[in-house]
């Protein structure tokens, strides 16, 4: 620790860093940014119309993270930047100048948002940890909307697969054994007493496992709320996970989405569920290098 009480920041060289040329890094600048409008720009066009999208508008307002910043790009903690064009990136206080550039420093962490690194990395931990569970078939989305009038259906402008009393009884016939706490806490309230587990914010870190769907959608959260320390590729990487996931997730809810092209996942059906557990592995699998890369980020910043 320096005489000030700061961290040193060291050479990178002594950190491993890989010293990139102003040519090299504005080339990942841009790649990154031509990758990641192929997403934003429909969204904010949708929005410019004020056109509703009931898949993935949830990437943009449930993750509350501006298409704007999505689109920056940062290079995490594996490259320095050289050249006077780096400079702008100094406009975020947790980039310095250095002899050999400008980079990302972990010693510019401040105090309340290494209790939040350290709460990520924790959840983050335990859920590689957990046994995945796939017994859950997607019946989070039907408890959703569990005995409620058309006027309360969050996408009221799509229509049901089936009228309400048969919704009813494919949530009262099946367990319901949701994890995911951020799920649960969008039950109807006739629902949520049916749910095998009656989940609180304090129970997250001890049943969020890597089968489900909404763990693996939120490595997305998890990487944007540690930017800009996360390489940029990396928010993308899990964007693009969580996007995937996204369509699985309604396309196995109880909405008719065939008019904007998705074809229904029956997981009222024994195919249904198979098709929907397939799913759930694919994507557990996906998850797990982009969750190991994300608590090596956290280990960096602690």
């Amino acid at each position: 620790m320096g005489p000030d009480g700061s961290f040193p920041f060291f050479s990178a060289e002594k950190r491993g860093m890989t010293r990139l040329a102003p040519f090299s890094w504005r080339k990942l600048q841009a790649a990154h940014e031509t990758r990641v409008r192929q997403w934003t720009d429909p969204h904010q066009a949708r929005t410019a119309r004020c056109e509703k999208h009931p898949v993935y508008d949830f990437l943009f307002t449930y993750y509350s993270f501006r298409p704007t910043w999505l689109r920056r790009w940062h290079p995490g903690p594996e490259f320095i930047l050289a050249g006077a064009d780096a400079e702008e990136f100094l406009r975020w206080p947790e980039y310095r100048q250095t002899a050999e550039g400008v980079a990302v420093d972990a010693s510019q962490l401040r105090e309340h948002r290494r209790e939040s690194v350290q709460h990520i990395r924790n959840l983050l931990k335990a859920t590689q940890a957990r046994p995945a569970f796939y017994g859950c078939f997607g019946l989070h989305e039907w408890a959703m909307v569990y005995q409620q009038t058309s006027d309360e259906i969050r996408h009221n402008a799509y229509p049901l697969r089936f009228p309400s009393d048969k919704i009813a009884g494919i949530v009262e016939e099946n367990p319901i054994c949701c994890t995911h706490y951020d799920a649960f806490r969008f039950f109807t309230a006739p629902a949520r007493p049916l749910n095998r587990h009656q989940l609180t914010r304090e129970s997250v870190s001890g049943l969020e496992q890597r089968g489900c769907l909404h763990a693996n959608m939120d490595l997305y959260k998890w990487a944007f709320k540690l930017s800009p320390f996360t390489p940029s590729e990396l928010v993308a990487d899990c964007f693009e996970l969580a996007r995937d996931i996204r369509e699985i997730d309604m396309r196995a809810s109880p909405y008719d989405l065939s008019a904007l092209g998705f074809s229904a996942i029956p997981v009222e059906t024994a195919q249904g569920r198979a098709d929907y557990e397939q799913h759930q592995r694919e994507f557990a699998a996906r998850s797990e290098p982009l969750r190991a890369r994300l608590v090596s980020v956290c280990d960096w910043l602690l």
